[in-house]
């Protein structure tokens, strides 16, 4: 009977891990670039229940077991698996603002913070007091070269991420790649932004304001060949990936499972004070 209030406890539990995860998406579901976290659980291993009074000792030439009839299965219930990040796409927002970006396909923009590389999906950028391309906290996003300066209205991003600028604002657009653009004309190859991936992108840590950071479980931050780079979309950015409907709902599921794992134990603390008192009326 004890055995109940524990199972029933170990999924109360359980419901709180998962109600955190669905509060967070929900939380977040206006928050560009981010990717909704799901709690994943495991059963604990079960028993099997004897009926005990018996001579359950079988004896063989190799020594003994329990040969006790069985009288079935325990659950000792459930517990958290993992609390993953679900990294799929998220639908396109056109904002028209030439600094925006949004990445369609598996990779991750680079961030230069004070506490190192950083990696986003959320491409909401602008135009720094320096003339740096930055997110909305101030941190430069990186290209192959290092950070990005760009000339406001004067510069455009293609699929491949390649920035270019109109040539008369190149230092020395002899030395630069060039192309001609029905728009500007001649245009050079500013930098390409520097988009990778990870080998487990799974176990990437969150930190805040839609950012990542690199873990030994995930692997360090990999360049992504031409093949395998996302297409960018400049003037959109990334919604997330969080459904609102689908969230509610789950939120539901968790308060309907919580209350019935709740009634269990209620219902086992009644019948253990029953159990106690009988025993105590017949044997006192």
């Amino acid at each position: 009977m004890v055995k109940g209030i524990y199972t029933a406890a170990s999924g109360m539990r359980a419901q709180q891990w998962r109600l955190d995860s669905v509060a967070n998406n929900l939380a977040n579901v206006n928050t560009d670039g981010y990717k909704r976290d799901q709690a994943s659980f495991k059963a604990n291993p079960e028993m099997l229940l004897r009926r005990v009074g018996d001579d359950g000792i079988f004896r063989n030439p190799f020594g003994s077991h329990d040969a006790a009839p069985i009288i079935g299965r325990l659950g000792t219930g459930v517990e958290l698996n993992e609390l993953y990040t679900v990294f799929s796409q998220g639908a396109f927002k056109e904002t028209g603002n030439d600094y925006d970006a949004a990445l369609d396909g598996k990779g991750f923009f680079t961030v230069t913070t004070p506490y190192g590389e950083r990696y986003t999906r959320n491409g909401s950028f602008q135009r720094g007091k320096e003339g740096y391309l930055e997110t909305k906290e101030g941190y430069p996003v990186l290209g192959e070269n290092g950070p990005v300066m760009v000339q406001e209205n004067n510069f455009k991003i293609d699929k491949e991420g390649n920035v270019w600028i109109n040539a008369e604002y190149a230092d020395n657009p002899d030395a630069m790649i060039s192309r001609t653009d029905n728009e500007w004309g001649e245009v050079v190859l500013l930098d390409t932004l520097r988009i990778v991936g990870f080998e487990r992108e799974r176990y990437l840590k969150k930190q805040g304001s839609s950012f990542w950071m690199a873990t030994g479980e995930s692997g360090e931050a990999i360049g992504l060949p031409a093949e395998e780079r996302p297409e960018v979309h400049q003037g959109f950015i990334e919604a997330a990936n969080v459904d609102p409907v689908v969230e509610m709902v789950q939120m539901i599921e968790v308060n309907r499972a919580y209350e019935a794992n709740q009634r269990v134990i209620q219902s086992h603390d009644s019948l253990l004070g029953t159990l106690i008192n009988q025993y105590a009326r017949y044997n006192g």
